[in-house]
């Protein structure tokens, strides 16, 4: 058994973090619903794509979830919709969104039907308007202390991490919040705001305290890890590779392997300071790094890689994701996260389940996200409770839609 086995969430969202939070609830064993306008929603061609045009994004952020395919604008549609997200149940009743319109699909209309709803809202901002992690980033500062150092340009990043952190909390605020319900205190929506998640994580990284009490910005430093030690260095065979002395132990760990344990004496005679402190490895990292350089620059990655893994240094080799499956067991079928899953509309690849593990419940076994509309007949008479002839009707109308496989719109 699964550990969310028995619980229906319905979801209505685009973009990364609500999709994300969906997904994630289907790999913990839920019966997650997401519905979509017929023909696919702002997701449906979302790069990267597969040679055949469709949209790998879909698969990615839909694996194990039930598609219904419906036509929004039209009243009937409207009450299709209403229908499944307020549809009896005490593990049902669970809405995702990040598509809320007022006076149809929002909380205070759905709970009418329904008043033990439970509804997570994503929003923008706190003031509704629209935002994505990549205009969430920027106004946060993040860009302004990311890229080489003495650059003053800004640099974005390909990871959308406040959509992912979101993503995530909207997991935990709904089960929140149905714990809530099981206690006996009844439905609620939860609103949580792209920017807020960005502006309390700042916060709890002692970035705004930093800019509070100091009196300079966070410099940009290239790949050094701020803070304490860490470095990137090309060797000799054109290989690049990450260092890091973060802790005291890795910090002598590092050196002991490398054998430059006389040289940082020296250095630390030298300055006049103790680089045991991991403050003082960040203030003189120049000094640390113009030390190791030559000794990288003299060897090739295969010359130290069984050293510093039985030293149990914390390091890694920078690769392309392509390199990365060619080379890292952890991205492979080796690791037990991983399955090799047939995608109806883009083929055969290796796909993660959940990456936690519950020691007392079976993990879930990656599945395939569904062809849009894959399930529309089996939730109207399931879910909706309608019967065959009622359904063709619906179909015969183009209120709603089944799956084909050109239903999943090609990006221009």
């Amino acid at each position: 058994m699964t550990i969310l086995k028995g619980m229906r969430v319905v979801e209505g969202s685009a973009f990364v973090a609500v999709p994300l939070a969906g997904m994630t609830l289907a790999q913990m064993g839920a019966e997650v619903i997401r519905f979509d306008r017929i023909g696919g929603g702002l997701d449906a061609g979302r790069w990267p794509l597969a040679p055949n045009g469709q949209s790998l994004f879909w698969d990615g952020m839909n694996k194990g979830k039930k598609s219904i395919a419906v036509d929004m604008k039209s009243e009937e549609g409207k009450e299709i919709i209403t229908e499944i997200v307020t549809a009896p149940g005490d593990d049902a009743g669970m809405f995702l969104t990040n598509l809320r319109v007022r006076g149809w699909m929002d909380y205070e209309t759905l709970s009418q039907r329904r008043d033990d709803l439970v509804m997570v809202t994503l929003t923008g901002d706190r003031h509704g308007r629209p935002q994505v992690d990549y205009t969430v980033n920027p106004a946060l500062g993040i860009p302004m202390m990311t890229g080489p150092a003495g650059s003053s340009d800004p640099v974005a990043h390909a990871l959308p991490a406040w959509d992912l952190i979101a993503g995530n909390m909207c997991v935990s605020a709904l089960l929140a919040a149905e714990r809530h319900r099981l206690r006996g205190h009844g439905g609620q929506e939860v609103e949580i705001a792209l920017k807020d998640v960005a502006a309390a994580a700042i916060g709890h990284l002692g970035m705004i305290g930093d800019v509070s009490v100091n009196t300079s910005d966070r410099e940009k430093a290239g790949n050094a890890l701020y803070g304490a030690y860490g470095q990137d260095f090309l060797c000799a065979d054109g290989r690049r590779v990450m260092v890091i002395g973060l802790t005291h132990r890795q910090w002598r760990g590092l050196v002991k392997t490398m054998a430059l344990e006389d040289e940082i004496k020296s250095l630390e005679a030298r300055l006049g300071v103790s680089l045991s402190d991991e403050g003082n490895r960040w203030r003189h990292r120049d000094a640390i790094t113009a030390l190791f350089q030559p000794w990288f620059a003299a060897r090739r990655v295969p010359d130290f890689e069984r050293s510093f893994n039985g030293a149990g240094l914390t390091w890694s080799e920078f690769r392309s994701v392509r390199e990365a499956m060619s080379h890292d067991s952890d991205l492979s079928a080796d690791n037990p996260m991983f399955g090799m899953v047939s995608h109806p509309a883009t083929g055969a690849y290796l796909t993660p389940a959940h990456p936690a593990t519950f020691h007392k419940t079976k993990r879930e076994a990656p599945k395939a996200a569904p062809l849009l509309g894959a399930h529309t007949e089996e939730i109207l008479a399931d879910i909706v409770g309608l019967g065959s002839g009622n359904i063709g009707a619906l179909f015969d109308k183009g209120i709603v839609d089944g799956p084909r496989r050109g239903a999943h719109k090609t990006a221009a």
